[in-house]
């Protein structure tokens, strides 16, 4: 690791209530500090909570959040981590039924495919539909379909601002 810092969100988006103390320590362990999250009921699947929390750390600390979170059952979760100097970004999304996906992200947030990933899916230029299904996996399709209602369910929450101005 080249010593730099970035930031980023970790979003859970359902999780039940029994969960949610181990998901507060196990961010606070990669974290290196206290996390207590703000928990609110999640409109798109009652009896689950959901939340968010900004940090920051070392360059790959989203990928060790998305590494202590997964695999828990009932847990849907996304952590972006932004592009800092010399390094991509990423974002981890994580669905009980899917597992987890991983995606580079650009300096906007936008996910970047590599272009061996693009080439590998141009094999099936002649069946459209075979086509289709490559780039959809690429990009994530799967994980964004499926946490759409619980990202739009958590639109009403409060407002988090990650950079100060001034």
């Amino acid at each position: 690791m080249n010593g730099a810092f970035t930031r980023g969100v970790i979003f859970v988006h359902s999780a039940p209530r029994a969960l949610c103390p181990h998901i507060e320590w196990a961010a606070g362990t990669v974290l290196d500090t206290r996390v207590t999250l703000e928990w609110t009921p999640q409109p798109a699947a009652p009896g689950m909570f959901r939340s968010e929390h900004s940090w920051v750390g070392p360059v790959g600390t989203g990928a060790r959040l998305a590494s202590a979170l997964r695999g828990w059952t009932h847990l849907r979760y996304e952590i972006t981590e932004e592009a800092s100097p010399g390094c991509d970004g990423g974002r981890w999304s994580h669905t009980p039924e899917l597992g987890i996906f991983h995606a580079q992200t650009d300096a906007h947030g936008n996910v970047v495919v590599p272009e061996d990933r693009v080439r590998a899916a141009l094999v099936h230029a002649a069946d459209p539909a075979r086509l289709r299904h490559e780039l959809d996996l690429a990009l994530g399709q799967a994980w964004d379909d499926e946490l759409e209602p619980f990202r739009y369910a958590g639109a009403g929450a409060p407002v988090r601002w990650l950079h100060r101005v001034g």
